[in-house]
């Protein structure tokens, strides 16, 4: 293509240079690099081509928080902090604002949502040892995206102030009581009061609207950040970056857009089906999404037949009460929480992947999903007679798992890892 010089005379670009972009396109990448931002995170991506439907769980809990966020800010508009208005704003909500309804329903369902895809994603990197090396740093950021979800999950649980939301907090704030020495003192200072009341809810609702967002935020763009650096990893354990191409790209990769963009729109629109489901005809879904003693104002006098927390808490609940010494019970829970961060560590085997690990660890795998579901069951049960049994039970197969981990996973016969990935087109 000819362009004229300063003499007016024609010139000819220098070969393989293209003419200079015009126009709104041009104006807006010079000052934020979007087309660049495209080339380098999404065509420019490489990720693995044998991906299935466990790598959909990590795009999903992206959406699910974008929910959350938006359903979040309608609700904060009408809702009022308080003793005396909170539950009041709750109902006007669900009763009065047009539509107001489909938005906490939408808000307490993906709050549940939120926690299922991330437990299956946390479950894919233990299925294909995506906390190994190098990306132990890449799991501790999602660890700690897990724990700050945990703490929002908690105190926007509080804020309907309805009976269960009341006595819930009454038993997880009175756990910091266990800690020795500073207990009572931290417990006080958690609640601004000598119990929970109004410096209570205010404390509570600035948390989980301000900070807690913006620390989630923040998390999960180093979490991305991470991902990036080290790339993704696949079902085969195998790190793609090791074999490139002529062009300098993994010959084992594909570009991210538009082939896993277009795959996670077909699986975020099955997701929305199967929510809306929820949402619209079975939004407390017997009472593990919304128990019916939270549609109850808050009643210092009237304790719930159980006390118990959501279901995304209630495996950790169990493990607190399978000792009957409470200290020693909040030092479990906690524990229990504090052994994921460890795991990149306590993992010694040579293959990554579960598709190339041997029995002892397959089978260690499934004892622990098992235990873990269990315990969720047990945490909605009373503590007596063989509930507690057979909380202590799983409990031990819980700890079991991870501490043993070093030793299992050694000793664990393994198949020899090919060199390229395993992929077939379909």
């Amino acid at each position: 293509m000819a362009v004229k010089t300063a003499t007016g005379a024609p010139a000819e670009l220098p070969r393989g240079s293209a003419p200079a972009k015009k126009g709104f396109r041009a104006w807006l990448n010079k000052r934020l690099p979007v087309d660049e931002f495209v080339s380098t995170q999404l065509t420019g991506y490489y990720a693995p081509k044998n991906f299935n439907i466990w790598y959909f769980f990590g795009s999903l809990a992206m959406v699910v928080l974008v929910l959350q966020l938006v359903t979040g800010i309608f609700l904060t508009m009408f809702y009022k902090p308080g003793e005396a208005t909170s539950f009041d704003s709750v109902e006007f909500i669900m009763r009065e604002v047009n539509y107001g309804w489909l938005i906490r329903y939408l808000h307490s369902t993906g709050a549940s949502a939120f926690f299922i895809v991330v437990y299956l994603h946390m479950f894919r990197a233990f299925l294909y040892g995506s906390y190994r090396a190098p990306r132990e740093l890449l799991w501790l950021v999602g660890m700690a995206v897990y724990l700050a979800l945990m703490a929002e999950a908690f105190m926007g649980y509080v804020l309907p102030w309805g009976n269960m939301s009341f006595w819930g907090a009454q038993v997880i704030v009175n756990l910091f009581g266990t800690i020795p020495g500073i207990g009572p003192g931290l417990v006080e200072w958690i609640r601004g009061d000598y119990g929970i009341a109004d410096a209570t809810l205010n404390r509570f609702f600035s948390l989980h609207v301000v900070a807690l967002p913006l620390a989630l935020l923040l998390l999960v763009l180093l979490h991305l950040v991470a991902l990036r650096q080290t790339g993704s990893n696949n079902p085969d354990g195998i790190e793609i970056k090791a074999r490139l191409g002529a062009d300098g790209k993994p010959l084992d990769g594909i570009p991210f857009h538009p082939y896993y963009t277009v795959k996670d729109v077909v699986g975020i629109g099955v997701f929305f089906v199967l929510f809306a489901i929820v949402v619209f005809f079975v939004p407390t879904l017997g009472g593990l999404f919304l128990e019916a003693p939270n549609f109850d104002p808050a009643n210092p006098l009237s304790t719930p037949a159980e006390i118990s927390p959501v279901w995304y808490f209630t495996p950790y609940y169990a493990i607190l009460r399978a000792v009957p010494n409470q200290r020693f019970g909040a030092l479990l829970m906690l524990l229990a929480v504090v052994s994921f961060l460890f795991v990149p560590w306590l993992d010694r085997s040579p293959v990554k992947s579960m598709r190339y690990r041997g029995w002892i660890s397959r089978t260690a795998l499934a004892l622990f999903v098992i235990a873990f579901i269990v315990l969720g069951f047990l945490g909605k049960r009373p503590p007596e007679g063989l509930y507690v049994v057979l909380a202590r039970i799983f409990t031990v197969v819980y700890f079991a798992f991870f501490w043993l981990m070093p030793f299992y996973t050694r000793i664990d016969r393994v198949k020899p890892v090919p060199e390229r990935v395993v992929y077939h087109a379909h």
